[in-house]
């Protein structure tokens, strides 16, 4: 995990070629491209990049073998564009970091390609092609971007918090939540983002300070109407749904001995402790839920007399229990019974149902 503060002594922002496009006025400004630098080098040039560009955070790039990125900049007035494409990599902005360095911004960032996810305020969304997402510089966040994926590419709007014409008990709600890009005004807004990079080269500086205005006042309107949206919603219902799609994916990977919350968090790109808390929710704990929905289905094919020829192990191990020592420590805390003595006595009743 490589941290920096932009500009400073200790993580120097490494020299690459220019790569800016000049036509009249206005610049797109290549201000990282790995490609230009030994492979060593890459991860801390990245963090240095971004910390100098856009905020500080904690980054670790997921495959040290494979570290690409390259982000490109352009000045709209106050505002700022950014296109950034890399591998796959994690980042957080800290409590200790804000303290260090916070300058009050949003960031709107839309995902082009790849899958990302952030969780920023409590509130986790997943993200793909299409999708925008508001965040809040002075707030923890927590991203990934394209796990055992190519990558993600992302443009990346950032203003000064103070020139959104929204109150911030407006906006502070939608921090963290997907924003629809494909329809209405989020696709308006998407319209307007990736058509100001293609045509950055026909504009000139005057042009491009109006239009950061009227990207402030369309990112405001998207906002504006998804509080209205979101105001008819009954709460929780997201983390309702992402509930239900976890408890699907570890009913299916079961006979995986290393289903465990990290790799179940991973799954779905999302931290362990956002995993933790979804499931305190609904009164149970991940570990918890795993364990009991593996011992229904070994205390189910113990007492089928169908596998009474079944050896235990081969049962265990089925469902996720490599060793039958661990195995039986665990069956006997639950039932008092050791898994021979569950099987001998299941028998004479038949397999009991699964829960539904």
């Amino acid at each position: 995990m490589i941290t920096c503060h932009g500009g400073r002594t200790g993580c120097p922002l490494a020299s690459v070629p220019p790569g800016g496009i000049t036509r009249g006025d206005v610049i797109l400004t290549t201000m990282l491209d790995t490609a230009h630098l030994p492979a060593a080098d890459r991860a801390a040039a990245w963090v240095a990049a971004t910390g100098q560009a856009l905020i500080t955070t904690r980054t670790a790039f997921l495959e040290r073998d494979r570290v690409n990125a390259r982000i490109q900049a352009m000045a709209l007035g106050p505002v700022q564009l950014s296109v950034m494409s890399y591998t796959p990599l994690s980042s957080q902005r800290t409590p200790r970091l804000i303290r260090q360095s916070d300058p009050e911004m949003y960031q709107l960032a839309l995902t082009l390609e790849g899958q990302q996810s952030i969780e920023q305020a409590r509130t986790y969304s997943s993200l793909g092609p299409g999708d925008l997402l508001l965040y809040d510089s002075s707030r923890p966040f927590t991203a990934t971007a394209g796990p055992n994926l190519p990558g993600a590419r992302t443009m990346l709007l950032q203003f000064p918090r103070r020139l959104l014409p929204l109150p911030e008990k407006t906006a502070a709600p939608l921090c963290g939540a997907a924003l629809d890009g494909r329809t209405g005004v989020g696709l308006l807004l998407r319209q307007l983002l990736t058509g100001l990079a293609d045509t950055h080269a026909d504009l000139t500086s005057a042009d491009t300070a109006r239009l950061g205005t009227t990207v402030i006042d369309l990112t405001a309107t998207l906002l504006a109407h998804h509080a209205d949206q979101q105001s008819l919603l009954p709460t929780g219902p997201r983390q309702r749904a992402l509930f239900e799609q976890i408890s699907a994916y570890i009913t299916t990977h079961l006979h995986d001995p290393g289903l465990t919350p990290s790799t179940v968090a991973t799954a779905h790109f999302i931290s362990t402790r956002y995993l933790h808390r979804i499931f305190q929710q609904h009164g149970t704990t991940v570990g918890d839920t795993i364990r009991q929905q593996r011992l229904t289905r070994c205390r189910r094919d113990l007492a089928d007399p169908a596998q009474h020829t079944v050896p235990i192990a081969a049962i265990a191990m089925r469902w996720g229990y490599p060793r039958p020592s661990d195995f039986t420590r665990v069956f006997r805390t639950a039932t008092s019974m050791t898994p021979s003595e569950y099987r001998t006595a299941g028998t004479k009743d038949g397999p009991e149902p699964l829960p539904t």
